[in-house]
């Protein structure tokens, strides 16, 4: 007699990560509102000026209201909203959903870095190959999320042949990288290994923080890069306001003296530093999918993309530096002082076809920053859909927003 083993229930999530903080920030703007209440009713507070209006409107409407009923009816309110946020975030650790989408062929790889030929899923595609690069700080399959939300398999199928780096978490080698070592030396290796298979120059794309690696390798490799896609990359880390970036430089201090002991910034750190831009957005997004039934495609949709944002890579300390001191810091980039092998990155110098994607509802990457960068390459085509940083390859706008316009101009270079 055969005893099968019962089957064991999907392990719990530890995000929203860094959870303690999500949730300490939430919980700590939600029990004080009721603080807000005395001060709201005297017009005291302070508002921006596009609240102050609405602000006079609802003081207005409260005047005839008892202290105490008002006090009660918040205090119910604070309950109900806290009780959404918990819930979300309980269904969402607990959600069957898990990605479980087959790779690629790997063709290629080093260290912890991979490269997956998305062209092999359909043999008789005809069209351009093209190089793409992620971020260093997030996963690659941001870009393959799921079966009906992958840009890598809309563009073969559309009859492209793309090729995909996965960075990898990084390893005992990895972790004496600076960006040079990863632009002048793995990425060029990647690059060499896809020019090898395609037997031509090959245009690269770069999504957000792989756009800037992209625009380096551009410049130092100009006769085996075809072409160059900027998808929602920064330039200008000081457009429109400098302070988050200042902030976010800041942020990163503290940690200075640690990085030679752990070699790498956690990744718990790097989400709390995004955090920064929107200190509500757990909320915001918990208490939303608290109300989605758990088993709709909505949901599932939700938590593909929420365990690809928890599901991030440490930044090795050199590339830290790098990015958060000197891109964010000293607005190195924009400032002509970011330095690859010893030379700077000069956008001017681009010589090779450029299309921007600017998403005009970017909240990660400020359109103004992105569009320094378009500007300032010569020739540069510039296209803003009006999507956000993450809608643009995985929202269901995304396919006309973005997957078209971007496979059309990289067939003009076939």
């Amino acid at each position: 007699m055969t005893v099968q083993a019962a089957a064991q229930p999907p392990r719990m999530r530890q995000g929203p990560r860094p959870l303690g903080l999500h949730l300490s920030t939430a919980l700590t703007a939600l029990l004080s509102s009721p603080s807000g209440l005395q001060p709201w009713r005297s017009g005291s507070l302070p508002w921006r000026p596009g609240l102050a209006e609405k602000a006079a409107e609802l003081r207005s409407l409260a005047d005839g209201v008892d202290a105490d009923a008002l006090r009660d009816a918040v205090d119910r309110e604070v309950r109900r909203r806290i009780d959404r946020l918990l819930t979300g975030v309980e269904r969402y650790r607990h959600h069957p959903y898990r990605r479980d989408l087959p790779d690629p062929p790997v063709v290629w790889t080093e260290g912890g870095s991979r490269l997956l030929d998305y062209g092999a899923l359909n043999p008789k595609a005809a069209g351009a190959p093209v190089l793409f690069v992620p971020s260093l700080v997030n996963r690659h399959y941001i870009l393959d999320l799921s079966a009906k939300k992958s840009l890598m398999r809309w563009l073969a199928a559309w009859g492209l042949r793309p090729y995909l780096i996965d960075w990898g978490a990084p390893g005992a080698l990895e972790r004496r990288f600076t960006l040079t070592d990863y632009i002048a030396g793995r990425l060029e290796r990647v690059l060499d290994a896809v020019v090898a298979r395609e037997g031509r120059a090959v245009p690269v794309a770069g999504y957000c923080m792989g756009g800037l690696l992209t625009t380096a390798l551009a410049l130092r490799r100009p006769r085996e890069v075809a072409g160059l896609v900027l998808m929602a990359t920064p330039w200008d880390f000081h457009a429109e306001d400098a302070a988050p970036a200042r902030r976010a430089a800041a942020f990163f201090q503290p940690f200075g003296p640690l990085l030679e002991a752990w070699g790498e910034l956690p990744v718990d750190v790097l989400q709390a530093l995004f955090a920064q831009l929107d200190p509500m957005l757990a909320l915001k997004k918990f208490s939303h999918f608290a109300r989605m039934a758990p088993d709709s495609p909505a949901a599932e949709d939700f938590v593909a993309l929420e365990d690809w944002l928890n599901d991030g890579i440490p930044l090795v300390a050199g590339v830290a530096r790098d990015a958060l001191a000197g891109w964010y810091g000293r607005n190195d980039p924009a400032t002509g002082n970011w330095l690859v092998g010893g030379l700077p990155v000069e956008p001017a110098r681009v010589s090779v076809p450029t299309l921007a994607l600017i998403p005009e509802r970017d909240r990660i990457v400020p359109p103004a920053s992105a569009m320094v960068l378009a500007r300032s390459i010569p020739g540069a085509q510039m296209f803003r859909p009006s999507l956000g940083h993450i809608g643009m390859v995985v929202s269901a706008g995304a396919e006309d927003g973005v997957w078209i316009p971007l496979a059309k101009w990289l067939n003009t270079l076939v």
